[in-house]
């Protein structure tokens, strides 16, 4: 078995009088608030303009070269934005799937997580990354995903925004996620377990919203929590049986929407199990 990272040292408490921010993860209630303090903004902009780093030695799914081939891959795929590749390049994917499954993590694939739901394809998820921080200063500020899964993406968030906040309806995956990110002692991400459908209003407005599932429409609650100038990525099923990817962008005078390529995610359902 992969062992996970040794925990990375905890940061200090932001000055100002503040209270410290909640130990990662945070496990919230709809309802309940949270410390806003964030990730310093010069590190996380620094980061962002950092190339992805050439390919190194190693073997084993815990060598960093094995993650770098994928980022490679991602790129010959179209993949331009430095601070998703390099995102890709930090986070093991392999910590996320069953062990059993181990193998194939870093092969273009969706994998199961458990409970009908589905860690998507590398691609895919670069892809709606990349269209989240399309035109945007990085890092981005706070921004909601709706469907935790497995943690995976939530983990890629945190390299690309200030505050990520991850919300999950299965409370059984909620508690993976946790169990997941947990080692790892991510302090810019905090998971909700609650109806994704709703967001989040506590933490609104965002600086971008992105979804792992996809309805008949882009629920009206996500578009109210989204910050003027903000950009929302989500799959809709804008015709019968056929899913799409779909951008919203939020400006002073209303909402534009650009409807792109097909997709196929698990269906966006509310309430909690």
């Amino acid at each position: 078995m992969v062992m996970p990272r040794p925990p990375r040292p905890s940061p200090t408490a932001p000055s100002g009088g503040r209270p410290p921010r909640p130990r990662f993860p945070a496990t919230l209630p709809v309802g309940t608030s949270v410390g806003m303090g964030g990730r310093p903004a010069s590190a996380a902009a620094a980061r962002a303009q950092t190339a992805v780093p050439p390919a190194v030695a190693g073997v084993g799914l815990d060598s960093a070269a094995v993650r770098q081939a994928m980022v490679r891959r991602l790129a010959q795929q179209g993949v331009t934005q430095p601070a998703v590749l390099q995102a890709f390049e930090r986070v093991e994917r392999h910590c996320f799937v069953d062990s059993g499954l181990a193998a194939q993590a870093y092969e273009d694939t969706s994998l199961p997580i458990g409970w009908g739901q589905t860690i998507s394809k590398p691609s895919v998820v670069a892809r709606m990354l990349e269209l989240l921080c399309e035109g945007q200063t990085l890092p981005l500020g706070r921004v909601l995903e709706i469907g935790t899964g497995c943690g995976y993406q939530a983990a890629l968030l945190s390299h690309l925004c200030r505050e990520v906040y991850s919300m999950e309806r299965l409370r059984a995956l909620h508690e993976r996620a946790r169990d997941n990110l947990r080692p790892m002692r991510i302090p810019n991400v905090h998971l909700i377990f609650g109806d994704g459908m709703l967001g989040y209003p506590k933490g609104a407005p965002y600086a971008g919203i992105i979804a792992a599932a996809g309805g008949e429409s882009i629920p009206a609650a996500w578009l109210e929590q989204l910050a003027v100038g903000a950009r929302l990525v989500a799959p809709a099923e804008l015709q019968s049986g056929q899913q799409s990817l779909v951008v919203v962008q939020r400006t002073a005078h209303g909402f534009e929407r650009r409807v792109l390529e097909g997709v196929r995610f698990v269906p966006l359902k509310s309430g909690t199990a």
